[in-house]
């Protein structure tokens, strides 16, 4: 501690603390605050001189240097990062273990496909009118069954594929009968001079004599006598042609006796002719019609189908003209089109097995039925999309379907198959420096590995040092 300042000028000898190791000065030193004329006097020898301010705080930061440094080699040392002894081995990553399998990997590949009826197709209406009557869109119509009614008569559905080209019926023709004597010439025709039939000297044919004697004068004569029957007076000749009914034949013939009879009409053979024992047949089926009973099909009557149909959104209304338009169905089984990519289109082949994924996640066991031949090319245009090929895919369980009408689906079809290989997960799989791929062991090695198949998450491995039931580590 310093003592008190003194009116003289000079400064007391401060007393010697604890520790100091100086000696008390006996030298008066300048008075604080006195001008810088005042001389100071040296320190008596023996003793150290006082210490400047700037050289106390470096003297600080220097000891606050060593502290923190001292610190820090003391946390190396906690920490087993310093020393002169052998550094510990760094742990082992954190990573699951697997093991090498043996087993069949069957590539399997997901697309989207829209489940409904199929497209609508327009009914081959010919009838000419007026619609006075149409059905509900979504019913069913079977062989029978009326599908609309133009100026009040019916159009009957009928199962076949030959569409309805022409009236049906019976058809006439025009013969002249039989008499059993030939018929007469016509005047001029016959009986010329020079005509044997019974005359010697070139007298007319047909009852002329020669040689004839007069009664009156008794003199020979030599007359032509005309035997030719007279002008008909208007009166019907069994000579006039007859019109006769003849059967009509035809391929569309038997494909209408066979829906005819399949209704309960018969009395006929079901073959290519049109007979009177169809036409009878037609007429009881026009009476249950309530239609005419003319024993004729006209060309607008019926339309053909390949068997049940579900009946489309109409093209017309009620009161419009009809036409080929009028009226649009669909088969009765749901299916399911897929739009596929014409490059990749190889797996959908008739009659291959696939699994269709309901909405619900349910599968259903499906069926290619049909591949189109006319690519489409993806809308907006876009370049870097390949065209596709509409794929049909049947169902043969219906009843697996539930309710479901329309709606998104997933196909999954198989494509490659590669049994009896062995397999690791594709998560086990790390690059090796030197290229390619290979698996970790658990003690840190690592062993190549060829890679093959890809499918369900795991990936076909092949190699010298690969053998079933190893272990492998998935690197984290």
């Amino acid at each position: 501690m310093s003592g008190m300042f003194t009116d003289t000028g000079t400064t007391p000898t401060p007393e010697p603390g604890p520790g100091s190791g100086t000696q008390p000065s006996t030298q008066a030193g300048p008075e604080l605050g006195t001008g810088a004329g005042a001389e100071a006097e040296p320190p008596p020898e023996g003793t150290a001189p006082p210490r400047a301010p700037g050289r106390r705080r470096s003297r600080t930061a220097l000891l606050a240097a060593a502290l923190v440094a001292v610190t820090a080699v003391a946390a190396v040392g906690a920490l087993g990062l310093g020393g002169g002894g052998e550094a510990p081995t760094a742990p082992p990553r954190a990573g699951s273990t697997i093991t090498v399998t043996r087993t069949t990997l069957v590539e399997r590949t997901r697309v989207e496909g829209t489940l409904g009826y199929g497209a609508d197709i327009p009914a081959p209406v010919k009838a000419t009118g007026t619609v006075t009557w149409l059905p509900e869109a979504g019913a069913t119509a079977e062989r029978g069954d009326t599908l609309l009614r133009v100026d009040d008569r019916p159009v009957v559905l009928l199962y076949g594929t030959l569409p309805m080209y022409r009236e049906l019926g019976l058809a006439t023709s025009t013969t002249t009968p039989e008499t059993g004597s030939p018929a007469p010439p016509p005047p001029g025709s016959t009986g010329a001079k020079g005509d044997t039939g019974g005359n010697t000297d070139g007298g007319a044919a047909g009852g002329s004599t020669d040689g004839a004697t007069d009664p009156r004068t008794g003199k020979g004569t030599d007359t032509d006598i005309d035997t030719t029957p007279p002008p008909s007076s208007g009166a019907p000749s069994s000579l006039a042609p007859a019109a006769t009914p003849e059967p009509l034949r035809g391929m569309d013939v038997l494909q209408f006796e066979s829906n005819l009879a399949a209704l309960g009409y018969t009395g006929f053979t079901v073959d290519e002719k049109f007979t009177s024992g169809t036409e009878r047949a037609v007429k009881r089926w026009q009476k249950a019609l309530g239609v005419p009973e003319t024993g004729r099909i006209g060309l607008g009557d019926v339309v053909y189908a390949s068997g049940r149909i579900r009946i489309g959104q109409p093209g017309v209304r009620l009161g419009a003209a009809a036409g080929d338009n009028a009226l649009t169905y669909t088969g009765t089984t749901r299916k399911v089109v897929v739009n596929a990519s014409a490059q990749e289109v190889s797996w959908a082949v008739r009659g291959t097995g696939v699994t269709v994924v309901l909405p619900d996640g349910n599968p259903v066991r499906g069926e290619v039925a049909s591949v189109g031949r006319q690519a489409t090319a993806p809308e907006g245009g876009a370049g870097n999309t390949p065209p596709t090929l509409p794929v049909t895919i049947t169902v043969p369980d219906q009843g697996a379907l539930g309710r479901l009408e329309s709606g998104p689906v997933t196909v999954e079809y198989t494509g490659r198959r590669r049994e009896n290989v062995l397999t690791v997960p594709v998560a086990a799989l790390v690059a090796l420096a030197e290229g390619g791929h290979g698996l970790e062991t658990p003690d840190g090695r690592f062993v190549a590995a060829r890679t093959g198949l890809f499918a369900d998450g795991m990936v076909e491995v092949s190699g010298p040092a690969l053998r079933e039931g190893m272990k492998a580590r998935i690197p984290q």
